[in-house]
């Protein structure tokens, strides 16, 4: 089977990618659920491919798949189908071909570590020890005494193992009791899989976004995680947390993954080179790991395309960014990463960052470094118009984790909120007045922010036409230059076009020496804390931000 497509084999470089929740994003049916037609039906406001609209290119779906919605489709229960909540495989067959109509491209996530309990091929080898699929999840009897296999735990609370009266086993669970993990050390599971990559390759998706794509394997003697050395900061602080307190040495990160990433690759480069994968890496306690897995995942043309990691999810200050771009530029070698602000899974940018409050304008001066980092952006939806983390209260909470945790971790329902289409109607323009799965309480909305001159939309919509005009910016190289208190220079070159970058990230005003007087700031008219030229210094406002572009020898 070949899959032919009007786009490139190496699209996804000069992509920009915008994260969709589905559940959250416009409910066309009004039953309080966002749906695939709801997306359909808002292209247009991403691009309406005429050159309105905000100017994007790809977007990326959260699970739409059939699911109990234990972990709001994060456990599937039929990786080829979709769940009636969100329509019919006729609504995504129609959102994939409204979206190539504007030349944009469509990439699912896809959950290969684990199933739902409910997935007919956990129901089958739950049921006995000599079932054809028997060891298509991971199985263990009890310690003598019948105590458990390991010492791994849940990353949503409690141990990882579950024990099973049909089979007299525990089966593990890198997640919920609900998500048993698939046993990717089994030909047939690994077949299983490619047939999921072949389906919807078929129905036009262009790439494909893999969840907790460091998890897939364990280690076959199923050894016992050694503890975080004492006084351990964690990368990713989640107070009250007890997952945290061990090093996931034999639980995951496995030098056997390896080989699964190859199995996917190489099923992909049989249907098309124009597919495209971007697989997180998540759940590392340390930032020398993150990027040296990161960077280890996309070497060379046998393994995944790109990786999602989470070094800009967490707490963002100068010396971890600085860090951040240090060891990437050191390490990435051939590679590729994807780069993000926010997601499904962490608090939103804008409330995280201090941004509308604390540290006003430092939103739209990461957007800007986002888009001008070497690597390919992925928007959260929301993030163009500063959508804040949304207080969730304990009789809202739809999050396991968040019930589970509560009140020490309030879990993920604050940033997957309806999104804000215009405050004066009903539930914010979500649907026509049923109420919506999470309330929708925005206090900033998209109608609104359309009308400000120099407000993040104008200014998000702006930059993603600059970025669409400079091809170092897509795919030039990545120098850091220069980093001091206050924040850092990096050129980014491709050809003939040499472009600097100057970020202030501090909430005082600086000037960076540029070495000679052969630059000038490229305007963005919708940003008001660019950086002014005097000779070869450059001065910037407290979270400013410049892009520079070096001039020829005639000086333009």
């Amino acid at each position: 089977m070949i899959i032919s497509s009007q786009f490139p084999a190496d699209w996804w470089k000069s992509a920009v990618i915008y994260q969709i929740y589905p559940r959250s994003f416009y409910d066309s049916d009004n039953d309080g659920i966002g749906d695939l037609k709801g997306i359909t039906q808002k292209l247009d406001y991403l691009n309406d491919g005429e050159g309105g609209g905000l100017g994007i290119d790809t977007i990326w779906l959260s699970p739409f798949f059939p699911s109990p919605m234990k972990d709001f489709g994060y456990d599937v229960s039929d990786y080829c189908g979709v769940d009636p909540i969100f329509g019919t495989l006729n609504d995504f067959e129609e959102l994939v071909q409204s979206a190539h109509a504007r030349a944009m491209k469509v990439v699912i996530d896809l959950v290969l570590n684990h199933s739902s309990d409910q997935h007919p091929w956990f129901q089958e080898s739950k049921k006995d020890r000599s079932n054809p699929k028997a060891d298509w999840y991971v199985w263990q009897d009890p310690k003598p005494g019948g105590g458990l296999p390991n010492n791994w735990l849940s990353v949503f609370g409690g141990p990882g193992w579950t024990f099973n009266e049909d089979r007299q086993q525990y089966y593990y669970h890198a997640f919920l009791k609900e998500q048993p993990d698939l046993n990717w050390y089994h030909p047939e599971v690994r077949e299983a899989v490619a047939e999921v990559f072949r389906f919807w390759a078929e129905k036009g998706v262009d790439g494909f976004r893999l969840d907790t794509a460091n998890f897939y394997v364990h280690d076959r003697e199923l050894r016992d995680n050694p503890p975080q050395p004492e006084g351990h900061v964690p990368l990713e602080a989640r107070e009250g947390l007890e997952y945290d307190k061990y090093v996931t040495r034999f639980s995951k990160d496995r030098p056997e993954n390896f080989q699964c990433l190859k199995h996917i690759r190489q099923t992909l480069d049989a249907l098309s080179p124009h597919l495209t994968t971007i697989g997180e890496v998540g759940g590392i306690q340390d930032l020398d790991e993150l990027i040296d897995l990161s960077c280890s995942y996309v070497k060379g043309s046998e393994h995944l395309h790109m990786v999602y990691n989470f070094g800009l999810l967490g707490e963002i200050n100068i010396p971890k960014v600085t860090r951040l771009l240090q060891l990437t530029e050191s390490r990435i070698e051939d590679g590729w990463l994807s780069w993000s602000l926010g997601n499904h899974d962490c608090p939103r940018l804008t409330s995280r960052s201090g941004g509308n409050s604390d540290k006003p304008g430092i939103h739209q001066t990461l957007l800007l470094l986002l888009l001008c980092l070497k690597g390919t952006p992925i928007l959260y939806y929301g993030d163009e118009i500063e959508m804040p983390e949304y207080p969730i209260h304990k009789e809202e909470l739809q999050d396991p984790v968040g019930i589970n945790y509560w009140p020490t971790y309030k879990g993920r329902d604050g940033c997957r909120t309806p999104f804000a289409w215009d405050c004066q109607k009903p539930n914010q323009g979500f649907n026509q007045g049923a109420r919506p799965w999470l309330p929708a309480k925005s206090p900033v909305d998209l109608k609104e922010e359309q009308k400000k001159t120099q407000g993040t939309y104008a200014l998000t919509r702006e930059m993603l036409g600059l970025r669409r005009n400079l091809p170092a910016l897509q795919s030039g190289s990545f120098e850091l230059v220069f980093h001091d208190e206050h924040g850092f220079l990096f050129d980014r070159k491709l050809g003939g076009q040499s472009l600097r970058i100057a970020c202030n990230l501090s909430d005082s005003s600086c000037q960076f020496n540029l070495d000679s007087e052969t630059w000038s700031v490229v305007p963005l008219h919708t940003f008001a804390k660019q950086g002014e030229l005097d000779g070869s210094v450059l001065k910037l406002p407290s979270f400013g931000f410049s892009i520079l572009k070096k001039l020829n020898e005639s000086g333009s």
